[in-house]
């Protein structure tokens, strides 16, 4: 991914080039189709985004076009759309990394309005998995690496639940669809991931039973017996606990012959390849496209 941040100076993109910089400020003034950030100084400073531009630009010239029909052809053009793409990647990267600066300063102001500008932006889906997901993974993996404190950690993931839970309890449901149960594997205490992908089947109409974490056993099937799902979904983030969420699975499939198992979190990633396709069948995936499959299949 291109960065954002402007490291060649004009004399050095014209030397990788082998353009004037007379010609690039001209190009700049008359044609505005990058606007390099100056330094203190005020010299002007590009991003790998704009040489990648210019070397386009450059290349239509050699070919015969004028700069003009060039910019033109840019502004219509397959590379276009690539880096238009490539700019809402670096937007998501910022939101994700200014939120998580808030949250580990306890900012909880700046970390709303970094989110909020997330959701003016992309769909609930891309905020949810891309940018809320995103922050929580590098929240867990700053605190399994000792980086952050068990406070940060605990604010951090508080601060997730709570704006999860909101776009979760005002999604609609289609009463038409079937119902799921969504559910942390035994001894689990994790269940932030579960809400995204819970937020994901609100998104598509499912009407989702949230238990979360902590549910022993026996009461998860007195809610089976009760509002008879068609679904159960469950997360597993520890490898601990991968055992007895796989026999907890196995139980329920052979016990209710209508229900459909989905097993998803970051702990199945630990299994060697053969265990994996054992339980095949279960694993739901990691992506929104995975989880299409999974449902479409099941």
């Amino acid at each position: 991914m291109p960065t954002s941040k402007g490291k060649y100076n004009i004399k050095a993109v014209s030397n990788m080039l082998a353009i004037q910089p007379g010609t690039l400020r001209a190009w700049e003034r008359r044609y505005q189709i990058i606007a390099p950030k100056r330094n203190e100084a005020g010299h002007r400073l590009y991003t790998e985004e704009h040489v990648k531009i210019l070397k386009w630009l450059i290349a239509k010239v050699n070919e015969g076009f004028t700069i003009g029909q060039a910019v033109s052809l840019l502004e219509s053009s397959q590379l276009n759309t690539q880096l238009l793409s490539e700019k809402e990647d670096n937007r998501t990267e910022s939101i994700v990394d200014g939120m998580l600066h808030a949250l580990l300063r306890f900012d909880e102001v700046k970390a709303h309005e970094y989110l909020n500008e997330a959701f003016s932006i992309f769909s609930v889906e891309k905020v949810t998995m891309e940018v809320m997901g995103r922050v929580l993974t590098k929240i867990g993996d700053l605190w399994v690496e000792g980086k952050i404190t068990s406070a940060h950690e605990h604010y951090a993931t508080s601060f997730l639940r709570s704006r999860m839970g909101m776009i979760y309890h005002n999604l609609p449901v289609n009463a038409v669809l079937p119902k799921a149960i969504a559910v942390c594997g035994p001894g689990e205490t994790h269940e932030l991931g579960l809400l995204v992908f819970t937020i994901y089947l609100r998104r598509k109409g499912y009407q989702v039973i949230y238990l979360g974490t902590s549910i022993d056993e026996k009461d998860i099937d007195i809610v089976i017996e009760e509002v008879k799902p068609r679904y159960v979904f469950m997360s597993c983030t520890l490898e601990k606990n991968i055992v007895p969420t796989i026999k907890l699975a196995n139980r329920l499939r052979e016990q209710y012959d209508y229900l459909s198992v989905g097993l998803g979190g970051s702990a199945f990633h630990y299994l060697p390849e053969p265990e994996q396709q054992a339980i095949q069948e279960y694993l739901l995936g990691a992506t929104k496209d995975e989880w299409d499959q999974w449902i479409a299949g099941a």
